[in-house]
C-alpha cells in the first residue's frame, strides 16, 4: 500500500512538472502577421534586391505574460546569413504588439540572375517562444551593377610611369554599355580615364563573343616631386546607369632623400640617381645674426650626375649657429631640408675686410695731415735785385 501511495505520488509531481515545462515552453502567439517592405510576406512572394536594406514588420497578439521579449529575423544567403533582433520588451497576454527590423540582403548569386532566399523569424521571452512561419523571398540582381573585382598597381616611384591593371564585372541585371574607368590619386592630383566597353549581363554571356568580365590597364606618371609616402588611389567604374567606387592604398617611394645630399664644410652635394634632368631651388633658413648666400640657388641636374653648390656663412658675432637649406622642386613642393651648422670664431669672418678699412683710413688721415702741412707753409720772399750801371 506504501509502495502504490509513494508511486502515484511521483507519477503526480512528474505530471505537474511535465505540465509546468509546457507552460513555460509555452507558444506567445498563434496570431501574427509578417510584412516585407510593406508587403504581406504569406500572401506574396516578396521580390528584393541584392545589398538593398529591407523592413521586416512583424504583428502578433500575446497568449500569455512574459518579459525579455525579442523578435528575431534571419536571412539565409547562399555566402552568407544576415541577422537583426529587436530590444527586449514585456509582454501582457491579449495585447498586439508590432515590432519593425531592417536588414540587408546578402550577395551571392553567381550563376543566376534571380534565386529564393529564406527568412526565418521568431519571437521568445523568459518562459515562452514561438517560431514563426517561415518566408521565401526572391532576391534578385540590382538591375544596373558594377563590380570592381581587383585593383593592382605597379612599383611606384617618383618620376616613373606605373601601371594600373583593374578588373571589372557587371554583377547586375542587365547589359552595361558604354563603360569608362578612372583612376587618380587626388594628392598627387593625378588623374587618367579609360574606355572599357561594354559588359553583357550573365544570363547573356557565352564563350565567344560577350562577356561580363574585362580587364584593362591605365598608367598614371607619379611626378618626380611626389613625396614618398602611402596615397590613396582611388578607382571609379561607371557609365549612364551606374557607378562603383574603390580605394586601394599606394606607396611612393622617392629616390631624392638624404643620401641624395652630401655635406662637406661649406658646401652641398647634390646626386641625380634617376634617368631625367632634375631641377632644384635651394633657400636658406637663417637666424637673423647670420647671413647665407649661395653660389646657385636654382640647380639643373643631368641624369645620374650631381652637382656642388657652395655657401658663403658670415656673422658679425662670436657663436655656434644652426641653420637649414631647403631644397625644393620648381613646383614649390618641399623635397627635403638640410640640416647646418656654422662655428664663428671672433670676427673671422669679416677681419680682413675689417683690417684693410683700418689700414686705408690711417693712410687717409696721415696723407690729410701731410696735405694740410702743406697747404699752411707759407713760401719765403725771394730777393729783390736792382740793377746798377756804372
Amino acid at each position: 500500500m506504501n509502495t502504490k501511495k509513494i508511486c502515484v505520488s511521483f507519477l503526480a509531481i512528474a505530471a505537474v512538472l511535465f505540465l509546468v515545462a509546457n507552460v513555460s515552453a509555452g507558444q506567445i502567439t498563434t496570431d501574427y502577421t509578417v510584412k516585407v517592405n510593406d508587403q504581406n510576406a504569406y500572401a506574396y512572394t516578396v521580390g528584393v534586391l541584392e545589398n538593398e536594406r529591407i523592413t521586416v514588420e512583424v504583428s502578433f497578439t500575446s497568449l500569455v505574460n512574459d518579459t525579455d521579449v525579442t523578435v528575431e529575423a534571419t536571412l539565409n544567403g547562399k555566402k552568407a546569413n544576415v541577422n537583426a533582433e529587436t530590444s527586449v520588451f514585456d509582454i501582457e497576454a491579449g495585447a498586439r504588439y508590432t515590432k519593425t527590423l531592417v536588414l540587408q540582403v546578402p550577395a551571392g548569386l553567381k550563376n543566376e540572375v534571380s534565386d529564393a532566399l529564406l527568412l526565418e523569424m521568431k519571437v521568445s521571452g523568459q518562459d515562452h517562444r514561438t517560431d514563426l512561419q517561415d518566408a521565401t523571398l526572391k532576391v534578385q540582381r540590382e538591375s544596373y551593377s558594377v563590380q570592381i573585382q581587383s585593383v593592382t598597381a605597379g612599383t611606384m616611384k617618383s618620376g616613373q610611369v606605373v601601371p594600373v591593371d583593374v578588373v571589372i564585372k557587371n554583377v547586375g541585371y542587365n547589359n552595361l554599355d558604354d563603360l569608362y574607368v578612372v583612376v587618380r590619386i587626388p594628392t598627387l592630383n593625378l588623374e587618367r580615364t579609360a574606355y572599357f566597353g561594354d559588359l553583357v549581363a550573365i544570363e547573356d554571356k557565352d564563350n565567344n563573343d560577350n562577356t561580363d568580365t574585362v580587364s584593362g590597364r591605365l598608367f598614371l606618371e607619379i611626378p618626380y616631386s611626389a613625396k614618398a609616402g602611402v596615397y590613396a588611389l582611388e578607382v571609379e567604374a561607371s557609365n549612364g546607369d551606374t557607378t562603383v567606387n574603390a580605394v586601394k592604398q599606394v606607396t611612393v617611394s622617392n629616390e631624392f632623400s638624404g643620401g641624395n645630399v652630401v655635406v662637406s664644410g661649406d658646401s652641398l652635394l647634390i646626386v641625380n640617381p634617376t634617368n631625367e634632368v632634375l631641377v632644384y631651388r635651394l633657400v636658406p633658413e637663417t637666424a637673423p645674426e647670420l647671413s647665407v648666400s649661395l653660389s646657385q640657388s636654382v640647380v639643373a641636374i643631368p641624369a645620374g650626375s650631381s652637382r656642388t653648390v657652395d655657401l658663403t656663412v658670415t656673422s658679425s658675432a662670436v657663436g655656434t649657429y644652426n641653420y637649414k637649406i631647403n631644397v625644393f622642386s620648381l613646383s614649390g613642393d618641399l623635397l627635403y631640408v638640410v640640416n647646418m651648422t656654422k662655428n664663428v670664431e671672433g670676427s673671422s669672418t669679416t677681419s680682413s675686410i675689417v683690417v684693410l678699412t683700418v689700414i686705408l683710413a690711417i693712410i687717409f688721415i696721415v696723407l690729410l695731415v701731410v696735405l694740410i702741412v702743406l697747404m699752411g707753409k707759407k713760401p719765403e720772399k725771394s730777393e729783390e735785385f736792382g740793377e746798377s750801371y756804372y
